[in-house]
């Protein structure tokens, strides 16, 4: 696991975040004519069967006590899995071209202390190819534990917005329309986006860790993130087997906002086919981020 971000431009027209895709006519034409994310974003909300993933976490937090891997851990590690294996969804749409990300990235907010007013910390992590459910979970849970130390900001994209916020409002209001300018281009400096979650390739919410819901959240003009997703709480309902005789299950409902530009409807639906194995079959994620499933699409 590692919080370093890959700087590399190849050719000309790549970023130092993404490689230059040309797509094909409909995508180019659509980058232009809706130019802003929020003018092209669609969501999904889905209740995902997950009582074979409580069975395997039960079973890993029984055998691991000193570091509990949540449901929140899997649903990441899941998430970074889907993407390696269906690339179009680490693509991203900025300066009307769209740019092909050079790692995947997760990012997720996480309070300081679960109290009215307290502080939130943006975190970013960039699994390795190596990754399994074990590293990935020790890394998080050691990274959450090391923020919530202090009570503020301590680095990276948390401190730069503090100094920002300080600015005169005409100075911050130029200040922000040169940062735009300047990654319309791509020539924002990396210290301004290599710790930013508006720049990763998924942006999450862990809603179930308040007892919330999964909701709708809305993508965001700014940067590059082109999905967007909240987890709610794990709850129990019946469902429909696929033998016709009902069940109660373990679920969590999954809220997925994504900008449709990057990909086709016939894409995300299979992706999504992809998310309802992964849950179903939790050993998958004792394997490398780097070895495929082995799910086959129909």
């Amino acid at each position: 696991m590692s919080t370093l971000r890959t700087f590399k431009k190849e050719k000309w027209g790549d970023r130092p975040d993404g490689r230059w895709i040309k797509g094909t006519g409909l995508q180019t034409i659509m980058a232009n004519i809706m130019p802003n994310r929020t003018d092209s974003e669609v969501c999904c909300r889905q209740t995902i069967d997950a009582t074979e993933l409580v069975r395997f976490l039960e079973k890993r937090n029984a055998e691991h006590p000193e570091y509990k891997t949540t449901v929140f851990h899997c649903a990441l590690l899941v998430i970074a899995r889907i993407i390696k294996e269906r690339p179009f969804l680490n693509r991203f749409i900025q300066g009307r071209r769209m740019y092909e990300r050079h790692e995947i990235s997760l990012s997720f907010v996480a309070k300081r202390r679960f109290a009215d007013g307290a502080e939130e910390a943006l975190l970013v992590v960039v699994p390795k190819e190596d990754e399994t459910i074990d590293s990935f979970s020790r890394y998080i849970v050691g990274d959450v534990k090391e923020m919530r130390k202090s009570e503020h900001s301590t680095g990276g994209v948390d401190a730069i917005m503090d100094a920002l916020a300080k600015l005169p409002r005409p100075l911050l209001m130029f200040v922000i329309k040169l940062i735009r300018v300047l990654d319309f281009w791509g020539m924002l400096p990396h210290g301004l986006w290599e710790t930013d979650p508006n720049y990763t390739t998924v942006l999450a919410a862990n809603l179930g860790s308040i007892q919330c819901p999964s909701v709708y959240h809305h993508l965001n003009n700014y940067g590059t993130n082109s999905i967007m997703i909240t987890i709610g709480t794990l709850h129990k309902e019946e469902m429909l087997m696929e033998d016709g005789h009902r069940e109660v299950r373990d679920v969590i409902d999954i809220s997925a906002t994504l900008d449709e530009r990057i990909a086709d409807g016939f894409y995300f639906a299979r992706s999504l086919k992809l998310v309802r194995h992964i849950f179903a079959h939790p050993e998958l994620l004792d394997r490398p981020l780097s070895e495929p499933s082995g799910f086959e699409y129909k």
